[in-house]
């Protein structure tokens, strides 16, 4: 007879079999070429992190890049960007394409460089060297001029913060034909030519003059780091406070305090903290400027001790709207955040000089404590080699319940551990939701399959219409698990995400909707 231990009937069939080490050493799935590439566009930065460096990450985009069709190339540098709010990424992928459809490269182009930082990027990226070119070409330098030509006046200015390149050096390059006069002249003194400055913008004249003698001028209506090197009064700090957009008042609170705008008060009305505060949680403000809950998370990481409270409320106020869209899940929900080791490795990776505070450990807490926030009774799981027991409250803000969930970071990875836990316990819930880097390698690590695999099965004969989400925040290319009917594997953190996992969770999209949904992207 044969030897049943192998040749078992059912029992593991529907595992799949392991094909892959991830990069701690642990059995792990691969994903397919269009997965794969996917998972990397929303998840990369192109920085080092916990298990690789950036050159590795770099070699593994191009060779996922390299194995899929143009059109779902573009695609996914479109929903990378769009969706994903990524920046080095889509730029990177949008620089392989020139080399191969620049049809699909007109088509994709203004989808993904939406604004001066990501053409520069685009620039940067495809004079380096790395995706098979050290020059534009005709196409590519085309659709920089045609940017450089139909953006505003407001655009160029912004454009023109940063190097590496500079504006001015994409304009030398490109040489772009200016579309009348007034393009002329601004094209001329963003590279530092004489031009005749009647025909500027009213603004660059306006900050010109501000710059030559500021005394008794009101601030000229210019991108805001174009003034911060200039001898600014605390009530000119307090004006660019007041009037500054939603996003440059957040990222500036640290600098706003230094200069004293949060001490006194504003035309002899209310102070300016209450003012600034108001702005933080408006609600319109909060929706136009598209906020990212892990930016919000970034900004009061970063905050400093003698920031007022009243500042620190309007961010937990903001985190709330940011997050408004999670919705209430049917049944019974489990959350697993990953708090392991490997979970420090900041979510951009580690960039000389631009090393965010936010790691991989807070982005899975946010994510945790946003479904709880929505689903109070949903079920927390933080695990490393085992569950870590935290009392979280569901009334509990996001942040607060965020900062205790990535308070208990550290230890080695084992996916399956919150498994394991649902399974001692003989708990069967509808929707398991883990949030990991992937990189397990604790456990038993026998058998064919994973070691989560092997849990996920036993709790499907509890409750065999159970659905498991994996969240990929980690550009490693592998996975604890395998697409199927009732897993879900997904990449990145978005406000899409949560609308992907609640139609899964439903049964109203497949295991591949993810990818689907960038295969339906249509480029114009």
């Amino acid at each position: 007879m044969a030897n049943k231990s192998v040749f078992a009937s059912m029992k593991g069939s529907y595992n799949g079999k392991a094909d892959a080490l991830n990069l701690a050493g642990g059995k792990a799935y691969t994903y397919d070429d269009r997965h794969k590439l996917a998972q990397l566009a929303v998840t990369g930065s192109i920085g080092d992190t916990y298990y690789q460096d950036a050159g590795l990450e770099l070699d593994n985009v191009l060779k996922a890049a390299e194995a899929v069709s143009d059109d779902f190339l573009a695609k996914t540098a479109v929903h990378a960007r769009r969706s994903g709010k990524m920046k080095d990424l889509p730029a990177l992928l949008l620089a392989v394409l020139a080399s191969r459809n620049s049809a699909l490269l007109t088509q994709a182009f203004p989808h993904v460089v939406t604004n001066g930082k990501m053409l520069r990027t685009f620039v940067q990226i495809m004079r380096s060297g790395q995706t098979g070119r050290k020059s534009l070409g005709t196409r590519p330098k085309a659709l920089v001029r045609g940017w450089l030509n139909t953006a505003t006046d407001y655009q160029l200015l912004q454009a023109a913060i940063g190097n590496d390149p500079s504006l001015a050096d994409v304009i030398k390059m490109v040489h772009p034909k200016p579309r009348d006069a007034a393009r002329e002249a601004m094209f001329a003194w963003l590279i530092g030519k004489p031009c005749e400055v009647s025909r500027l913008p009213e603004a660059v004249q306006a900050y010109l003059a501000f710059k030559e003698d500021p005394a008794g001028r009101d601030l000229p209506d210019v991108p805001f780091q174009m003034l911060t090197h200039l001898p600014l009064t605390r009530e000119n700090w307090t004006q660019l406070a007041l009037n500054g957009s939603w996003n440059m008042v957040r990222m500036n609170l640290n600098t706003f305090l230094r200069h004293g705008v949060f001490d006194g008060k504003w035309f002899r009305k209310a102070p300016a903290v209450q003012k600034v505060a108001a702005i933080l949680r408006d609600p319109e403000r909060v929706r136009k400027a598209n906020a990212f809950p892990y930016q919000l998370l970034t900004t009061y990481q970063s905050l400093s001790p003698k920031m007022p409270q009243e500042i620190r409320d309007a961010l937990h106020d903001a985190m709330e709207l940011s997050v408004a869209n999670v919705p209430s899940f049917k049944g019974e929900v489990v959350v697993c955040p990953d708090v392991s080791g490997s979970m420090s490795s900041p979510v951009t990776g580690f960039r000389q000089g631009a090393t965010t505070a936010t790691r991989c450990v807070d982005v899975a807490a946010l994510v945790s404590a946003a479904v709880l926030r929505k689903n109070s009774g949903a079920l927390v799981l933080p695990f490393e080699v085992t569950v870590r027991n935290v009392k979280l409250e569901g009334r509990d803000t996001i942040l607060t319940n965020a900062r205790k969930l990535a308070e208990q970071w550290g230890g080695g990875t084992d996916c399956a551990a919150p498994l394991i836990w649902l399974n001692l316990r003989k708990k069967a819930p509808d929707l398991v939701i883990l949030v990991s880097d992937n990189q397990s390698w604790a456990g038993f690590q026998r058998g064919a399959s994973t070691d989560l695999m092997r849990e996920w099965e036993d709790l499907k004969r509890r409750n065999p219409d159970a659905r498991l989400v994996c969240l990929d925040i980690a550009p490693y290319g592998t996975s604890q698990a395998v697409t199927r009917p009732d897993i879900l594997r997904i990449g990145g953190f978005s406000d899409a995400v949560f609308d992907q996992i609640a139609d899964f969770a439903e049964g109203s999209t497949s295991s591949g909707q993810w990818v689907g949904e960038i295969e339906a992207i249509e480029l114009t």
